[in-house]
């Protein structure tokens, strides 16, 4: 597993033409310093407004946004499923886990017209928004929410709490593991995201690390020496914050999906 990224640093510690002559090899050299420099702060774009640096920010705000929003969307959702007395409250629930059937790809071309109808092109906004609504985390913490004792509901009530109180100071404490779990998932899938920002982006300073790194290979289709220490660098700098989530929060990830703290 570790050898193609062995492979992505050898290649961004030698000159691009000598990977273009001979290849991968086991031979180090001196080029990681300013490939490095390039792929991070180097204009890689028409307009000179982006930079690896740049499309690493956006990547974050891309992926820690539709994170937090899907699970504050998710948990609001399963909080008025489950505590609420709603007449349609099941079919409601049913209706949101439909929607697991379509997916981006097959609702991506009212997604668009929505979203360009509303100015959000070229957006944050429209990056994270359009896509936050989520049926996986919401069953999720239904599953969770519905399984929180009768008797703990009651002495809330008995204490005076009311439904913003016991939401906030209750439900959401006891689902923080749970909160974990889903933020690396929606972290990774929103981190990883291709389709959409290239569909409503076109203003180079909102490009994503994933886009960049396409950007760059259809540059290789050039006459011109391919830039492989630049796009190396930037795939590995593409896998390190995914990977770092995973690690740092790898305990709060099996204890959300497999037992609770009530």
């Amino acid at each position: 597993m570790m050898a193609p990224i062995a492979m992505l640093l050898q290649m961004s510690t030698v000159p691009d033409a000598e990977i273009m002559q001979h290849g991968p090899s086991l031979s180090i050299g001196n080029q990681f310093g300013p490939n490095f420099e390039k792929a991070m702060f180097g204009s890689m774009s028409f307009s000179g407004s982006n930079s690896g640096l740049t499309m690493f920010m956006n990547s974050l705000i891309l992926g820690v946004g539709f994170a937090i929003g899907k699970i504050v969307i998710s948990l609001c959702a399963a909080y008025a499923i489950v505590y609420f007395r709603l007449r349609l409250a099941t079919l409601a629930f049913w209706l949101i886990f439909t929607t697991l059937l379509l997916p981006l790809e097959v609702r991506i071309v009212p997604s668009y017209e929505v979203t360009q109808k509303l100015g959000l092109l070229n957006t944050y906004t429209g990056l994270i928004v359009p896509l936050i609504a989520s049926a996986t985390a919401t069953f999720f913490f239904r599953q969770f929410f519905m399984s929180v004792p009768d008797e703990l509901v009651e002495a809330a009530r008995i204490d005076g709490a009311g439904p913003v109180k016991f939401f906030i100071d209750i439900l959401v404490p006891l689902s923080r593991t749970m909160i974990a779990a889903i933020f690396i998932i929606m972290f990774v899938y929103g981190w990883n995201q291709y389709l959409w920002p290239t569909m409503i982006v076109t203003d180079e300073s909102k490009f994503t690390l994933v886009q960049g790194i396409k950007q760059i290979t259809q540059g290789l289709e050039g006459n011109h020496i391919p830039e492989f220490g630049r796009s190396n660098l930037l795939a590995i700098l593409a896998i390190l914050p995914p990977v770092a989530i995973v690690i740092f929060f790898q305990g709060w990830f099996v204890k959300g999906l497999t037992e609770s703290d009530k």
